[in-house]
């Protein structure tokens, strides 16, 4: 990224970029145009049409461009990966090139320095242009690395300790190195959560998990499986020798200098040898801000006022992946300010947070989440965030700690808000505490975004319509969309939007509480009082065409 570059500058300069973000949110970001315009809210679309605007730079749609018709000889993988660009075609001695921001002046000069061609540069959007680049090395530089981009990948490691090893050893551990650093370089472009590395009796798997549902990526020889795990355990730091326990590590991968990316990493025996598991832990996925991740401008207004407020719980509930995490660490940084003193007890400490006190848990040194919070309320705290509450003595100095002064953040794992309330009073936390310590409860899911660009409409009987849960208004100016499929998504979906519900602790909510109401007689007063469950919530998000109705019966109760 060119943190120079014009464009940023001129973004700054038309106030539509804070310079303070920039400094923070730089190193989160693959190109300074994707910068821009998640941080200034376009797309990549909006944001070429303003480059065309504000340098008179001709514009190219790179959609219906294919990438085989590019000269193998103008490959050059390293520069296109520094510097996001991409060339088109050669016209004599000149090169055009497609670039996201036809600023970056720097970036052209070395590509005609090692060309040797003319360059002239065309703006395109840069959701277009890491499409592209990635279908162009995928295509070419998967399959015949050349000398230097063997070694780039080989070279591509970790913080953990080098292996000692003979010439014969390197020799015959180069292509096994190469090929999980090419595995995990493509799980981080295709924008993977998980990677399961998964041995059989007959045969090996690798397995990505996109936008929450796994596809199966490749098979190598079931006879790499042995060493396949034992490059990864050591990257991870962990014993080679110990085949027969579970156990866990982590990988920070260096992928520029000024990125990295961790991975958590855990090892299961099974039948036929060790199940690894890797969950990437990007950090750019704590910086997205509230405004992206799907909440209703309602729903953001009570997440935001309990934000605000000096004292009391925020609890975020769901199955495990369902983005609580996320919306945790977002919270945390719009909170996270010189004035207040943040800390957290997290098992695992997933993302780094600059400026906040973050503890990791372990039970071994006797570091049990009630441990932690206890040591936090004698370190003067304003904000408390507990990774989550498993049991009653947790449940209690939590909220006690909501009662003294402090705002504390934490998970549960049940199904919907109401069912929080009642899962606190059976663990044994009395229902008066209960009532007049939590503030705010987000019940939430994921669920798989329809592609903008082959998303099609959908038309169903307006009585299936209606049993599905849609109103009589809502079906009579109704338009679904269902997946189809293109070179820019994945079976038609892309990315994932958060559904919430978010239900604020009322007099009316309270006092069932107080006086032994159960989940349902809860939900019931929520709905009138405006918060909308789960399914309503899902159904919105299908109205508005940002995700299927299957997908919203995929991910909640029907």
């Amino acid at each position: 990224m060119n943190i120079n570059s014009p464009l940023l500058r001129k973004f700054i300069t038309l106030g539509r970029i804070d310079a303070e973000t920039v400094k923070l949110k730089q190193r989160e970001f693959a190109s300074t145009a994707e910068l821009i315009a998640k941080c200034s809210g376009i797309n990549g679309h909006e944001l070429a049409e303003q480059c065309i605007d504000l340098f008179r730079v001709p514009y190219f749609d790179l959609r219906d461009f294919n990438v085989d018709l590019i000269p193998q000889e103008l490959v050059k993988e390293k520069l296109i990966r520094q510097h996001h660009i991409l060339p088109l075609v050669k016209k004599g001695r000149k090169l055009y090139i497609a670039a996201s921001d036809p600023t970056d002046y720097g970036a052209f000069e070395n590509f005609e320095f090692s060309t040797g061609l003319s360059c002239e540069v065309v703006v395109v959007d840069y959701q277009q242009l890491d499409n592209k680049i990635e279908q162009l090395l995928d295509a070419s530089g998967s399959l015949h690395l050349s000398d230097d981009e063997f070694k780039e990948f080989a070279d591509l490691d970790t913080d953990g300790p080098k292996e000692q090893t003979s010439n014969d050893d390197e020799k015959d551990d180069a292509p096994i190195i190469v090929y999980i650093n090419k595995i995990l370089m493509d799980a981080i472009k295709k924008g993977a959560s998980d990677l399961h590395f998964e041995p059989y009796e007959h045969k090996y798997r690798v397995r990505f998990r996109i936008d929450g549902i796994l596809h199966e990526m490749a098979s190598p020889p079931n006879s790499l499986a042995t060493r396949l795990s034992a490059r990864i355990k050591v990257m991870s730091r962990l014993d080679i020798a110990e085949k027969r326990k579970p156990q866990d590590g982590r990988i920070k991968l260096k992928i520029t200098e000024r990125k990295s990316i961790d991975f958590r990493v855990s090892t299961l025996p099974t039948l036929w040898g060790e199940k690894i598991v890797m969950r990437i832990l990007d950090s750019s996925s704590a910086m997205l801000g509230i405004d992206v991740l799907g909440y209703e401008p309602e729903q953001k207004k009570l997440y935001m006022d309990a934000l605000e407020q000096p004292q009391g719980m925020i609890l975020v509930t769901g199955p495990t992946g369902s983005g609580k995490t996320v919306s945790l660490y977002t919270g945390l940084n719009i909170l996270n300010q010189p004035e207040r003193n943040i800390s957290t007890a997290e098992d695992p400490v997933e993302i780094n947070l600059e400026g906040i006190n973050q503890v990791q848990i372990n039970p071994k040194a006797d570091m049990t989440f009630a441990n932690a919070l206890k040591a936090f309320l004698r370190q003067d705290p304003d904000v408390v965030m507990v990774g989550e509450i498993r049991d009653l003595e947790t449940a209690e100095i939590s909220i006690k700690a909501a009662q003294t002064g402090h705002l504390v953040m934490s998970t549960l794992h049940t199904n919907s808000a109401p069912e929080t309330l009642t899962r606190l009073l059976n663990m044994g936390v009395p229902a008066y505490n209960v009532a007049s310590s939590i503030t705010l409860i987000i019940a939430q899911r994921l669920a798989r975004r329809l592609c903008p660009k082959c998303k099609t409409p959908e038309t169903l009987p307006p009585e299936e319509l209606k049993r599905q849960g849609f109103s009589e208004l809502q079906i009579s100016e109704l338009t679904l969309f269902a997946p189809k499929g293109c070179d820019s998504c994945t079976e038609g979906y892309k990315g994932r939007v958060g559904i919430y519900e978010v239900m604020q602790i009322t007099p009316e909510i309270a006092q069932i509480i107080m006086r032994g109401g159960n989940s349902l007689e809860i939900a019931e007063v929520s709905l009138k009082s405006g918060f909308n469950n789960l399914r309503l919530s899902g159904l919105k998000k299908a109205a508005d065409g940002v995700t299927s109705l299957a997908e919203i019966n995929r991910v909640t109760s029907f």
